[in-house]
C-alpha cells in the first residue's frame, strides 16, 4: 500500500502530538527530574507497544523476531537517553532555541551514514550540510543568550538523534518491517530508564500527574501515527513534515513560556530547515534515478 496523502495526514497528526509532548515535557522538567517522569512515560509506552504488537498479525513473536537484536536494543536505549537529553535542553535554553539547533539532526545523519552505511555524499548534500552548520552558527552566535555550554546539550541531542536515525535505517533494511523496531523502542527504553529513574523518584502533585498522563498520551499518539505514516508511504515523503515540530515550538515557547526569539534565530532556523529540505529532496531524487537504472 502506498498512499502518500494519507501518510502526510498521519505525519501531521504525529507532529502536532509531538509538539504538545515537548510543551508538557518542558513544564514537567521545571518541576521534576527528566529521568523520573520520562521513566514513567516509558513504562506506559512499553505496555502500549506490547498490547499493539499482540493485536497485530503474528503477535508478539513477530514483534520480537529480528535479525539484529543487539542493534534494536541499542537504538531503543539510545532514543530513551536522547529524550532525557533534549528535555534537559528544553529546561535550560527553551523550546525554540533547542529545536532551532536540533533541526540539524537530519544533516548530521547524512554525514554519519557515510562511514556506517557506506553511502556516498555528493557535493549537493555536502553543500546542504555546510549551509546547515552555518545556520546553527547564526543561531549560536557568540554573545547571544543562546550561546553557552547549555546549547551543547541541544547539539548532543541532535547528534544522538542522527545516530538513532541511521541505526533505524539499518534495522529497517535487515528486518523489512516496522513491528520489531517499534516494539524494541518501547521495551528496551523502559528497561534502561528503570535502571536509572528510581534514583530520581520525586513525589508529584495531583495536578502534575494529570500533565504527566497527557504528556505520555500524546507521546504514544505521536509514535503511533508516525509508524502508520511510514507504513502507508515512503519515509522520504514524510520526513519534510517533521520540521513542523520546530515551527510549532517557536510560538509555543514565546507565547506560553515567554522565551526570547530574535531575528537572527529565525534566520538561522530558516537556513537549517532549507538545507535539510534540500538534502531530503536530493536524496529522494538520487534514489529515484537509481531505481530507474
Amino acid at each position: 500500500m502506498n498512499d502518500t496523502l494519507l501518510g502526510i495526514r498521519f505525519a501531521l497528526i504525529a507532529t502536532l502530538a509531538f509538539a504538545v509532548q515537548d510543551a508538557t515535557s518542558k513544564y514537567l522538567a521545571g518541576l521534576y527530574p527528566p529521568e523520573f517522569f520520562i521513566m514513567i512515560r516509558y513504562w506506559l509506552f512499553a505496555v502500549f507497544v506490547t498490547v499493539l504488537a499482540a493485536r497485530r498479525a503474528g503477535g508478539l513473536r513477530a514483534a520480537i523476531r529480528t535479525r539484529m537484536p543487539r542493534l534494536q536494543v541499542f537504538r531503543g536505549v539510545l532514543l530513551a537517553a536522547q529524550i532525557v537529553v533534549i528535555v534537559t535542553s528544553f529546561d535550560r535554553i527553551g523550546l525554540a532555541a533547542t529545536h532551532a539547533i536540533f533541526a540539524l539532526h537530519p544533516l548530521l545523519a547524512t554525514l554519519i551514514a557515510v562511514p556506517i552505511l557506506g553511502e556516498r555524499i555528493g557535493w549537493h548534500r555536502a553543500a546542504a550540510v555546510a549551509v546547515g552548520f552555518v545556520g546553527v552558527l547564526v543561531i549560536l552566535r557568540p554573545g547571544s543568550e543562546v550561546f553557552g555550554w547549555a546549547s551543547m546539550i541541544a547539539l548532543m541531542a541532535a547528534a544522538m538523534m542522527s545516530l538513532y536515525t541511521v541505526s533505524t535505517r539499518m534495522v529497517g533494511r535487515a528486518d523489512g518491517s516496522a513491528a520489531p523496531a517499534f516494539f524494541y523502542l518501547g521495551v528496551a527504553g523502559a528497561a534502561a530508564l528503570t535502571l536509572v529513574g528510581p534514583f530520581y523518584w520525586t513525589p508529584m502533585a495531583w495536578a502534575d500527574i494529570g500533565w504527566l498522563l497527557l504528556h505520555s498520551g500524546v507521546a504514544m499518539l505521536g509514535h503511533y501515527f508516525l509508524i502508520r505514516a511510514l507504513e502507508v508511504t515512503e519515509a522520504v515523503r514524510v520526513q519534510p513534515f517533521t520540521y513542523l515540530q520546530m515551527i510549532y515550538a517557536v510560538p509555543i515557547g514565546y507565547l506560553v513560556f515567554g522565551e526570547a526569539v530574535d531575528g537572527w534565530m529565525i534566520v538561522g532556523m530558516g537556513l537549517v530547515v532549507a538545507a535539510g529540505l534540500y538534502a531530503i529532496w536530493r536524496e529522494a531524487r538520487v534514489r529515484g534515478q537509481a531505481s530507474h537504472m
